[in-house]
């Protein structure tokens, strides 16, 4: 009996999994399901019959390859392939712990290599620019330029990622010297808040807190829930919880005033504050910590950014290394 589960049941009960036990992000959950989708989409095509457990305990290495040969055909990225690649092989990890299912052709096959490229932090000298800016814009609302400049601040401050940032609660405490800090895979890191952090994020609570209409805003953020949720720390303009895009926005409205590039976005003040540290001789493990990073390569990457802006420097300013 068990052998004729549907892929689809598995699959929803694979994506409830990740959910409800292992805490995965809404984007980590919707790349996976679309990747599995197309998969699923893909075996109607190649293979006859039903698609169910006992299906996926015959696929052979050829099939999964297959599988990768179509995704390739649509042009897509060596980062989609390995995304696509990640979820297939999370499923059927899932499927051999929890329905005995026995295939190890997909444990063979290799994820496309990754291209090398470094992450693009925002220079000190345009982080305070852009602060400037968001103090002095025009705004409907004065907590919410107040907001830009605190999630702002706490992200190059704290080298968060936006998930992280976005994740706190209106009753957090931020007047602590550290705050512990859930990323991924629901793993906790401690990381310092500096003076002016707190601060930013203590002018933002007094603003909206000052404005009528905003100040309930938790409350009636908790009220509509009605599930024991607390509301979030950073707000919408009405009154729902900001969302990754929309500090995206904020942040394009800043960086278009500075004529500064399109990698100007509020992750790259992650890399900001991991390149800066590295820079002024912070140690790599400490930095790797403060990131949040499983791998001390992922951490690396920001060495080879000094590196380069070295060179750089070398070629144009060396009186020998223009005619080499």
């Amino acid at each position: 009996m068990a052998k004729t589960l549907g892929i689809e049941a598995l699959t929803t009960e694979f994506l409830a999994f990740l959910r409800d036990q292992k805490r995965y992000s809404p984007h980590t959950l919707r790349n996976y399901q679309a990747g599995l989708a197309r998969f699923q989409d893909f075996l109607q095509d190649h293979r006859h019959g039903p698609l169910n457990l006992e299906t996926l305990s015959q696929l052979a290495m050829r099939d999964f390859r297959a599988f990768l040969s179509f995704r390739k055909g649509d042009d897509v990225s060596a980062a989609s392939l390995r995304l696509d690649l990640s979820a297939l092989k999370s499923f059927f990890k899932y499927l051999a712990k929890n329905h005995n299912l026995s295939n190890t052709a997909l444990a063979a096959i290799r994820a496309p290599k990754r291209a090398q490229r470094l992450p693009r932090p925002i220079a000190h000298h345009d982080i305070e620019a852009l602060m400037d800016v968001a103090q002095t814009s025009k705004s409907k609302h004065k907590w919410q330029k107040q907001r830009d400049i605190a999630l702002f601040t706490l992200l190059y401050g704290a080298g968060l990622r936006i998930s992280e940032a976005l994740g706190f609660c209106w009753q957090d405490d931020f007047t602590a010297d550290a705050i512990t800090i859930t990323g991924k895979g629901n793993k906790q890191r401690i990381v310092p808040l500096l003076p002016v952090v707190r601060q930013a994020i203590s002018a933002y609570r007094i603003a909206l807190s000052e404005d009528r209409r905003a100040r309930i805003f938790p409350e009636i953020w908790h009220n509509e829930k009605n599930t024991g949720a607390k509301p979030p720390l950073f707000f919408s303009v009405r009154g729902k919880a900001l969302a990754p895009r929309q500090a995206q926005q904020a942040m394009e409205k800043y960086r278009v005033r500075l004529g500064l590039p399109d990698s100007a976005t509020p992750h790259a003040l992650r890399h900001s504050f991991a390149t800066q540290l590295l820079a002024k001789g912070g140690d790599l493990r400490a930095v790797q910590e403060l990131l949040g990073h499983t791998s001390l390569a992922a951490t690396q990457r920001y060495t080879k950014i000094d590196a380069e802006a070295l060179m750089t420097s070398y070629k144009n300013a060396h009186p020998r290394a223009r005619s080499a």
